[in-house]
């Protein structure tokens, strides 16, 4: 078995991961919390990738980061290279399309921190920083660990985007789920099943390993 893609999977799936904790704390914090009027706007936009077909998406993030784009051109003329059919690439496509994987369960973890706690910190005189970190955040651990284990998950499996973004380089961009279609195309099946049940197991003991953290420890209350 060629264990490149697999390798070349998981670590997407880890730095989209850390990206994602990064910056989908900042965005779900703000949507919980917001009394904005126009923040279904912001919403729908983080939620878009759901609805999108993989390859509109796909599409739109390659003209975006293409060496024609102001964006593309900056970073070509930055780092010497471009994003297109890059491993850099293929982490900008996935954190966009995972993104609503990951803050939406943190949303709705933040959604269910009684207020009454946060407003009590507020009248102490803590920040919202230090409120969050010593209040909301320890609340929501749950929903936090979800979000990045169903990114994590989703980002395993990824098709469409990595393929319009990425392409199918072997060793730099080719993924376990292009790899598996490869395989497939060349009538190669039983190399596709082998990756194919590696990545269900994987997943599974993923999932399997979260849900049961999330059972037993976080949903004890945090105040006995």
């Amino acid at each position: 078995m060629d264990w490149r893609p697999i390798f070349l999977t998981l670590r997407l799936a880890l730095v989209v991961c850390v990206i994602l904790l990064v910056i989908g704390l900042p965005i779900a914090s703000w949507l919980s919390f917001t009394r904005w009027r126009w923040k279904f706007c912001v919403e729908s936009i983080v939620a878009l990738p759901l609805v999108l077909p993989p390859t509109v998406l796909g599409f739109y993030v390659l003209v975006a980061m293409g060496s024609q784009s102001p964006f593309g051109r900056w970073y070509q003329s930055f780092t010497g290279h471009g994003l297109p059919f890059a491993f850099g690439g293929l982490v900008i496509a996935s954190v966009i399309y995972s993104l609503p994987f990951a803050v939406q369960p943190m949303i709705a973890a933040f959604y269910q921190v009684d207020r009454s706690l946060i407003n009590a910190s507020s009248i102490l005189g803590a920040s919202r920083l230090r409120t969050f970190l010593r209040i909301v955040l320890p609340l929501s651990t749950g929903g936090v660990v979800t979000g990045i284990v169903l990114a994590f998950a989703h980002t395993l499996g990824e098709f469409g985007v990595v393929l319009m973004v990425g392409g199918n380089i072997p060793g730099v961009t080719q993924t376990v789920s292009i790899a598996i279609y490869d395989n497939v195309q060349e009538l190669n099946y039983a190399a596709a099943n082998r990756m194919a049940l590696l990545l269900i197991a994987f997943s599974f003991v993923t999932l399997s390993i979260t849900y049961a953290l999330n059972r037993r420890a976080w949903a004890v209350p945090l105040y006995q």
